[in-house]
């Protein structure tokens, strides 16, 4: 066993068995009891999967984002994957931190798997939903975006180097590029 999985397993117990501690056990149900569940918004579907983005068309959303990055004077680096998280195309600009190109590269690989933006579970995060920190790889910071064509995911684009909000805003400025 890898050590990240056994932090990673550790993390979820230590924090299921916070939880458990802080609220008790739970109440014995009867036949005619019911329970009040807490609300909770659903996680937003994700897009479905399609046939993976060409290369031609990775390019043209790499070259959207190097230039909004040139724009605004940015180091950035920046992923292109596939539906499957494997890369395409990979960028990092003069001035990138070197830290940056495995945020991009999860960053891109979150949102192609899941079909959904990045910022969808850092907004679960910051609402106390623990779950994004259980699953292996996961990165729930603002940046990457699903790639859609014609409905379906067909890729993703992460972007790391600015604050997260201007990573994300990058990331679906470029996203529109690959039409």
């Amino acid at each position: 066993m890898r050590p990240s999985h056994f932090l990673g397993g550790v993390l979820a117990l230590a924090l299921t068995s916070s939880a458990m501690a802080q609220t008790g056990p739970a109440p014995a149900q009867t036949p005619n009891s019911t329970t009040i569940q807490p609300a909770r918004a659903p996680a937003p579907p994700g897009v479905p999967h399609g046939a993976p983005l060409s290369y031609e068309q990775a390019e043209r959303v790499m070259a959207a984002a190097i230039d909004e990055g040139r724009r605004r004077n940015l180091g950035l680096t920046i992923s292109i994957v596939e539906p499957t998280g494997e890369p395409i195309a990979f960028g990092r600009m003069t001035g990138a931190g070197y830290g940056s190109a495995d945020i991009a590269l999860a960053k891109a690989r979150t949102a192609a798997r899941f079909g959904r933006e990045t910022r969808v579970l850092a907004d679960a995060l910051a609402a106390g939903q623990l779950w994004p920190l259980a699953i292996d790889g996961l990165i729930p910071v603002e940046g990457g975006v699903p790639i859609v064509v014609d409905g379906r995911t067909v890729g993703a684009i992460g972007v790391s180097g600015a604050s997260a909000l201007t990573d994300g805003d990058i990331a679906r400025l470029a996203e529109a590029a690959a039409g």
